[in-house]
């Protein structure tokens, strides 16, 4: 086993191959960007390297950078993570000339891999089925809108070189399919280096399976079951289980075989993923196969009691793999879900800010533990454009699926993010969503669902606005009474911190906004009893703080428990900004947020709406712009395009009318809420 580790990646992969690094008592280096100098990754590895700017090609994606510190941190191995160059046929022969292990496959098995026409090509020599398609080297854009007019519509186009949903559209008419085309090849470009594309045609309710392989340097490999990756938004994995639910235990051979016959065929090593998509009669079809360790790896950890990254580090080590294929077995079911800082109502946009606070459920012990968090991110953190925006993973494991699920909805009911938009809320709805939970799952159930999984935003309860209202009397010192008034008061009066008032009341009015509504809330005092009334009448109210801030937190976060009208109840609040985050008040994880009016600070504002045109709906980059002042344009025509985490977002025309004005032009950083776009009648 060599002595020490480059990294050369970020986020939560780079902080789990770091734990396991370090459980095996190998030294750890970590390589940074200007935007990283105080990420999670860095602090969890012994030695640390800056090399670049915080754009992924000034940095992460620098290969020379990379084995320069590799050389200078005296590295006998690198390690890439998943993401950037861990699928880069050039890094990885750079490396091996250099005489640094890369911890994956050998350059050739990327080269035939990594790029998905070519894979296609030798698994359709091999006889693996494949999905009809143009898998060429021809990429005229003509000549592929051909191919995709004889194919027929829909179609999707990919990205031939990369993963992660990025570079993917589906196209419903040959109208429609340049404008994407181009798009995909932008991010494509953007993602990967590697503008080229493949299309197929769009399989209806298909589910996303894939193989977990493993092959070593003795001539052993192995398939460690399958995951089941069919939950997805805009291409992108949100949730993913193993095994996959419905899976016979002969298809379930079959897939693992082909899986290993397509690692034989290339002569691979290390960990890999073939990717099957499978239609509802049980056929099959291979995708690609992605060279690396996988985003979801984890499930498959959870189900075998195996350390994949261990693994992968004992391979490239050369020693043999660890378990044969009669050793594996499958215990129990797991499911990872991805904590996203993300919009869901806004169409799943990138949301950038910093966390003023994270809460993330007790991470249990690898080899037993029925709760797991993989996380890249802390309180204080910020997530930028530059990268993609996972906050972090919670992985569950149970006896059997329906456990599983009961213990994500316990992990995602203790998960507490404040700063940026997160996708926690929608995540514990899709949990419980009838569809998922009767396994009925396909590429598109979130689209299907989305009445029920992206609902109209319902009013605060009661008991949030009680909760709510509590934690801001906890902040400003007022302390309820655990005893008799007259017993517990101090000498001198104006020392109470009870709310003690002349005349021997107190009263006061909070005004909360939700959802755009005022919310009244009125906190009384009379004698030594309170009541609360947030327009049903008052009723009697107690609360007792259990816990205050976390240690570095900026902002105000209180553990309550509270009574309000006979019932007692628990919940956390966390004061930011103005708003309140109140957790805990409901059957689903997530926060109900609610802005605190001060009607003094606003007494100044003007009145009246801002006039103006289109705004930003995240911040990002703009990258094309369709239309110039003065063009006539229609309703839902596109007018630019924006660009943030490497995922474009197209703004149109919500109506008729004539561009007045253009207020940035390409390249230009905008933030979110920014004015566009000028349009007049």
């Amino acid at each position: 086993m060599f002595d020490t580790l480059l990294i050369a990646n970020r986020g939560e992969i780079a902080c789990r191959v770091a734990a396991t690094a370090r459980r095996l008592g190998i030294r750890t280096v970590a390589v940074y960007s200007d935007a990283d100098a105080n990420a999670r990754h860095v602090a969890a590895c012994d030695v640390a390297i800056h090399i670049g700017g915080p754009e992924p090609r000034a940095s992460y994606l620098r290969a020379d950078a990379i084995l320069q510190a590799a050389r200078d941190s005296g590295a006998g191995a690198i390690h890439p993570g998943y993401g950037f160059l861990s699928e880069n046929e050039a890094f990885a022969e750079a490396a091996e000339k250099a005489g640094i292990a890369f911890v994956g496959p050998p350059a050739s098995a990327i080269a035939a891999m990594g790029s998905k026409s070519a894979a296609k090509t030798l698994m359709d020599k091999a006889g693996v089925p494949l999905v009809p398609g143009y898998h060429g080297d021809n990429q005229d854009p003509q000549f592929l809108k051909e191919q995709a007019d004889g194919i027929g519509y829909p179609v999707l186009i990919k990205a031939s070189a990369g993963g992660g949903g990025k570079g993917m559209r589906v196209v419903e008419s040959s109208a429609a399919f340049l404008d994407a085309l181009a798009s995909c090849q932008r991010e494509a470009a953007s993602s990967f280096g590697d503008d080229r594309v493949l299309i197929e045609r769009y399989l209806q309710k298909p589910r996303h399976i894939e193989i977990q392989v493993f092959a070593d340097t003795h001539g052993n490999c192995v398939y460690l079951f399958e995951r089941d990756c069919s939950v997805q938004r805009r291409h992108q994995k949100v949730i993913e289980e193993a095994p996959a639910p419905g899976m016979t235990e002969e298809r379930r051979r079959a897939m693992g075989e082909a899986a290993v016959a397509a690692a034989r065929a290339v002569g691979y090593v290390g960990a890999g993923t073939v990717e099957f998509i499978a239609e509802p009669d049980g056929r099959f079809y291979f995708m690609e196969m992605n060279t690396r360790l996988q985003v979801e790896h984890p499930v498959t950890e959870m189900i075998t009691g195996h350390d994949l990254v261990e693994w992968q580090l004992r391979v490239a080590a050369g020693q043999p793999l660890p378990a044969r294929q009669e050793d594996l077995r499958i215990q129990g079911h797991a499911i990872e879900a991805r904590i996203y800082a993300e919009n869901p109502e806004k169409g799943f946009l990138p949301s950038i800010g910093t966390l003023a606070y994270l809460g993330l459920p007790a991470h249990t012990a690898f080899a037993n533990g029925d709760i797991r968090v993989d996380g890249g991110v802390r309180t204080g953190d910020t997530i930028t454009p530059f990268y993609d925006p996972m906050i972090a993973k919670l992985i569950v494991r149970g006896a059997d699926r329906d456990q599983a699920r009961a213990r994500m909805l316990q992990a995602l009911a203790q998960t507490q993010a404040v700063g940026v938009q997160t996708n926690v809320a929608f995540l514990s709805r899709l949990m419980r969503d009838s569809a998922f939970a009767a396994a009925d799952l396909d590429t598109g159930l979130i689209e299907r669902q989305r009445a029920t999984l992206l609902p109209e935003p319902a009013p605060a309860a009661p008991l949030a606005l009680a909760l709510a209202s509590a934690a801001v009397l906890v902040r400003q010192g007022l302390a309820q009474p655990t005893a008799p008034a007259a017993a517990a008061r101090p000498a001198d009066p104006w020392d109470a911190r009870d709310g003690w008032r002349l005349g021997n009341r107190y009263q006061r009015t909070l005004q909360w906004i939700d959802n755009g509504e005022t919310r009244h809330v009125v906190v009384a005092r009379q004698g030594g009893d309170w009541t609360l009334d947030s327009g049903a009448g008052p009723q009697p109210f107690t609360w007792r703080a259990l816990g205050g801030n976390a240690a570095g937190t900026p902002g105000f976060v209180h553990d309550l428990r509270i009574t309000l009208g006979g019932l007692e109840s628990a919940g956390t609040v966390v004061l930011h900004a103005d708003k309140a985050h109140v957790y805990g008040t409901g059957e689903t994880g997530g926060a109900h947020v609610l802005d605190l009016y001060d009607p003094l600070a606003h007494a100044q504002d003007t009145q009246g709406e801002h006039g103006g045109g289109l705004t930003a709906p995240m911040p990002g980059k703009i990258i094309s712009i369709a239309v110039k002042a003065g063009d006539s344009v229609t309703k839902g025509q596109p007018l630019l395009v924006m660009e943030a985490m490497k995922m474009e977002h197209t703004i149109s025309a919500p109506a008729d009318g004539k561009v007045e004005e253009l207020f940035y032009a390409v390249g230009d950083q905008v933030t979110e809420g920014a004015e566009l776009v000028a349009i007049g009648q």
